[in-house]
């Protein structure tokens, strides 16, 4: 059959019009296929954090059972060699715990109402509230029998943050720590009483916990760091307890709605970088000049605590820690808004820089007139850090993320 001109015209725009429409049904299928995409991905981010919470934890429960373990092996035979040993699975046992911060501010189990964080990692601590210092050679829990004629478990967590002094002569402006691992810390380093130019930590001598040895009360003092290191065990396997794959806090968590769980993550790395560790861990010892503001005080082992602290941001930002790696913030961000995860990227990068500048010991590097400044360049590209972080919540649709801590 001849087509006519007319006829063809006709043809063609009946096909223009079934490529237009079959074009159109593309165009919202590949719209429904992305939005589909979006979603899959902030679940698998959601489920990767969780894995990589689960993994962190279980690190540092491990380490600080490693540290019970030399710490019992150091009561039992109180020698020089194995109260070294000991101090060292300290050290070791700060490492896994210091990226754990990066749980907390995000409305989770380690520091909820009823949540364990001040039984952990509570810091100033009046070291005085606990055994002698310089000066009071009486002084603290250890050293009070008859106020304190046993120690348990139950009498130092009731203690914990206590209203009342140990001696009734401390300053309580300063809260009572009596656990956790800067108690421990205390007891295995003691004050740290050199000029931080000399670049030492504290010297307290093993014979403090030997019978007829240095300092009074050896055996109470081997029992409190003893029955310490149990209080720890237990609330890091309380951490566990909520985050394994039956645990009551990540059931919630999964359950929530997805956009909420990543505010709390959000918000979490972005109050540790901003508001906790560029605030209150590095710039107030920086203002202040003052070691007794430093984190790790006894050890010297600041310059890890804030390594490891920024170690955590990055984990939960980057969805990668140890075994653990995923889809991550960093992923939705990009996928979101590809300048503005670039330059979060590049801000989380340049803290890193500036962290790893500052200074060792930490205490030599807020009072030395030439390494200072590398201090206050840290606490800013921090504070910018968690500006950006904030920007990237945004940038997601999620309202309320904040990087500053309330008052």
């Amino acid at each position: 059959m001849k087509l006519t001109k007319i006829s063809l015209i006709g043809i063609l725009a009946i096909g223009m019009t079934i490529i237009s429409c079959s074009d159109d049904d593309s165009n919202t299928e590949k719209k429904i296929e992305d939005k589909n995409e979006t979603a899959v991905a902030k679940k698998e981010v959601i489920e990767n954090y969780v894995n990589l919470v689960l993994k962190n934890y279980q690190d540092a429960f491990d380490t600080a059972k490693l540290l019970d373990e030399k710490i019992a092996a150091f009561v039992a035979t109180p020698t020089e060699a194995n109260f070294e040993a000991t101090k060292q699975a300290w050290l070791e046992a700060r490492e896994p715990y210091g990226q754990t911060e990066a749980f907390r501010f995000a409305d989770g189990p380690i520091d909820d109402e009823d949540g364990p964080e001040g039984l952990l990692n509570a810091w100033p601590l009046d070291e005085n509230y606990i055994d002698y210092v310089a000066g009071k050679e009486d002084s603290g829990i250890i050293n009070n029998p008859a106020d304190f004629p046993t120690i348990t478990k139950q009498v130092l967590l009731d203690q914990n943050e206590g209203g009342n002094t140990a001696n009734g002569d401390q300053d309580e402006s300063e809260k009572n720590i009596s656990v956790g691992y800067h108690a421990i810390e205390f007891l295995l380093w003691g004050q740290d009483n050199t000029s931080p130019t000399k670049k030492e930590a504290g010297k307290r001598p093993f014979t403090d916990f030997v019978d007829g040895g240095t300092a009074e009360n050896q055996a109470r003092r081997r029992t409190y760091l003893s029955v310490c290191s149990k209080i720890l065990l237990d609330n890091l396997q309380s951490l566990l307890d909520e985050w394994n794959a039956n645990g009551p806090y990540r059931q919630t968590f999964l359950a929530l709605e997805e956009d909420v769980a990543l505010k709390n993550m959000l918000t979490g790395i972005s109050k540790l970088a901003k508001g906790e560790l560029a605030g209150e861990r590095v710039f107030v010892s920086f203002d202040n000049r003052d070691q007794e503001d430093e984190h790790s005080c006894f050890s010297d082992n600041t310059h890890r605590d804030l390594r490891l602290n920024l170690a955590g941001v990055a984990n939960v930002y980057r969805g990668k820690y140890a075994s653990i790696s995923g889809k991550s913030l960093e992923d939705l961000i990009a996928a979101t808004n590809a300048t503005l995860g670039a330059e979060i990227s590049t801000q989380l990068a340049k803290a890193e820089t500036a962290v790893n500048a500052t200074a060792i010991p930490f205490d030599f590097a807020i009072s030395d007139d030439l390494v200072r400044p590398a201090v206050r360049i840290a606490a800013i590209e921090l504070q910018n850090l968690g500006d950006k972080l904030v920007e990237g919540a945004t940038a997601l649709g999620l309202s309320g993320v904040v990087a500053d801590l309330e008052e």
